[in-house]
């Protein structure tokens, strides 16, 4: 009996907790969302909006960045690159192989901002650094790409070589830190965002340099532990994964997926398989860790994590695996047992089932869709796609997806969208958005 009112005592608690306005699941806090599968389990934002209909507010933004808006409590957090003072000569990116770049022409401050999120009123603004960039990024990247990462106390924004800043929701400043000056793939820019997990936060440091991994104390920024890369240029955000009581680190890269004990650092396992310039991000649900990419080549591996140690690559631990129509820039979406990602950025969209990888109903295209940059992401069982141009598409999460609304706003997007409630923010070249009915 005692057990038994333990048991209920505990499931009420554990509710409660996923109830509050303080839950992560109720916020999202971090790039890809509570779960880091672009999946907001308690919300249900509006279907349709245009200019005209459902935009509850609309706040223009200073300078460039795509970094994803972060949502907690009553604040919407984001971070962007502002250039001022005089026009130098422009220059360009001297990495090798650079194509596609912009030009860096002024000064740049480095913004984080907290706007609330009833009104869409500035609440602050904050410049944390002033620097001339020393590349400009791929033209559609920008100097501010990594999404800050929160909890109910912190505010971690990220610029990579211009510094990791951990704010307190007023805006004031707790600590920072430098960690180089990362040198990218072709000058292309940087990109990956922190990772929070408990009290530890996690930078991934992936470029054409001394590579390395390290973990932080969020209180203090504390070096905890470093560790090596065997790695050149990613732009792909780890995850942590709770597994056998046991959290690990897990991150893609060229050489290898890997998992690191999140406590030491230590590997646990790695996996070779992946292409070159990964970008997207890998998800987990079940035991099974799905990451993919598309540069060189196409690759998708879905690994077992029961039992999985060492060198496990072209072993059992691999349970499916593709080599068509795998992602490149935006994330895959894991909505329930149903897995969506994009054939490299366009509009083709393919449904596979999680656990076996079966295709249901696999590759179909998306109607009135370009170029999508975008991550996916699900709410109150639908799933949102946004491109470049600045139009979403809304359809349903089952096994024949039902289109339910093409929604066009006057902006363009590469940031991925970030879910709250009954609020959909999408951050724009011009504009932050908040949908909601």
């Amino acid at each position: 009996m005692n057990t038994i009112i333990l048991t209920i005592a505990v499931a009420v608690t554990t509710q409660a907790a996923a109830d509050s306005d303080e839950s992560p699941l109720r916020n999202w806090p971090q790039w890809r969302g509570p779960l880091a599968t672009g999946v907001a389990p308690h919300s249900d934002p509006p279907v349709e909006w245009s200019e005209e209909k459902n935009v509850r507010w609309r706040v223009p933004l200073p300078g460039r960045g795509h970094a994803t808006p972060i949502v907690w409590g009553d604040r919407v957090f984001l971070t962007t690159a502002e250039p001022f003072g005089p026009k130098l000569k422009p220059r360009m990116s001297g990495r090798p192989g650079a194509h596609d770049n912009l030009a860096v022409s002024q000064k740049h401050r480095f913004i984080a901002m907290a706007i609330n999120r009833k009104t869409g009123e500035v609440a602050w603004q904050k410049t944390l650094a002033e620097a001339l960039p020393e590349e400009g990024a791929h033209n559609t990247a920008s100097l501010a790409s990594a999404s800050p990462v929160a909890d109910s106390k912190h505010v971690f924004a990220f610029f990579g070589s211009y510094g990791l800043f951990c704010l307190d929701h007023r805006g004031k400043v707790i600590w920072r830190k430098e960690l180089g000056r990362m040198r990218t793939k072709h000058g292309h820019g940087e990109g990956a965002s922190p990772v929070l997990h408990g009290g530890r936060l996690v930078i991934n440091w992936d470029h054409e340099g001394e590579s390395f991994i390290v973990a932080l104390d969020k209180t203090s920024g504390r070096q905890l532990w470093r560790r090596k890369r065997d790695e050149v240029t990613s732009w792909s955000t780890p995850i942590v994964v709770e597994h056998e009581g046991v959290a690990q680190l897990i991150v893609s890269g060229t050489s290898r997926v890997r998992a690191y004990d999140l406590a030491s650092g230590k590997t646990l396992w790695e996996c070779g398989g992946l292409s070159a310039n990964i970008v997207a991000s890998p998800v987990y649900s079940d035991g099974i860790v799905i990451a993919g990419s598309s540069y060189e080549k196409k690759a998708m591996l879905a690994i077992n994590l029961d039992g999985a140690a060492g060198d496990i690559t072209d072993t059992k631990q691999i349970v499916w695996s593709r080599r068509r129509g795998t992602p490149y820039v935006p994330s895959p979406l894991l909505y329930d047992n149903a897995l969506y990602f994009h054939a490299h950025y366009q509009s083709v969209l393919t449904r596979v089932d999680s656990r076996s990888g079966e295709e249901k109903p696999g590759p179909f295209r998306l109607p009135g869709i370009s170029s999508v940059y975008a991550s996916a992401v699900g709410a109150a069982g639908r799933v949102y796609v946004t491109d470049l141009e600045g139009t979403t598409l809304v359809f349903t999460n089952e096994e024949n997806p039902k289109i339910l609304a093409r929604n066009v706003l006057d902006d363009r997007f590469n940031a991925s969208a970030a879910i709250a409630g009954n609020e959909l923010f999408l951050r724009g070249e011009k504009w932050l958005y908040c949908m909601g009915r």
